[in-house]
């Protein structure tokens, strides 16, 4: 499966961005997809995650009740709404599928990832 994502950019302290990651291939209901960081010089770091059907979803403690991630099959793509944005949350931020993985946080659990998009925020 491919993926790429889409939706980065620069917005201000306490503002709202919404990324994508589109999947290539007819299988993607079966994957499940997380979302992962990296900021400069940090390793990466797990962001949310939900498993193939939707109904269950994990947060890194850094992003709850800040950050959404949700899917729709039928258009292949999951999403990350994220609001309430703090510069520490500048980033690019990944999306990854796995099978199996029952909504892991671990990285090395998910075998596909996309190439990544930039999330910008200034304080």
């Amino acid at each position: 499966v491919q993926l790429v994502e889409s939706g980065g950019g620069l917005v201000q302290a306490g503002g709202s961005l919404r990324l994508s990651c589109a999947a290539s291939g007819r299988t993607f209901s079966t994957y499940d997809m997380g979302w992962f960081r990296q900021a400069p010089g940090k390793e990466r770091e797990f962001v949310g995650s939900i498993t193939w059907t939707g109904s269950m979803t994990h947060y890194a403690d850094s992003v709850k009740g800040r950050f959404t991630i949700s899917r729709d099959n039928a258009k292949s793509t999951v999403y990350l709404q994220m609001n309430s944005l703090k510069p520490e949350d500048t980033a690019v931020y990944y999306c990854a599928a796995a099978r199996g993985a029952r909504a892991s946080t671990s990285g090395n659990d998910y075998a596909y990832w996309g190439q990544g998009t930039q999330v910008t925020v200034s304080s």
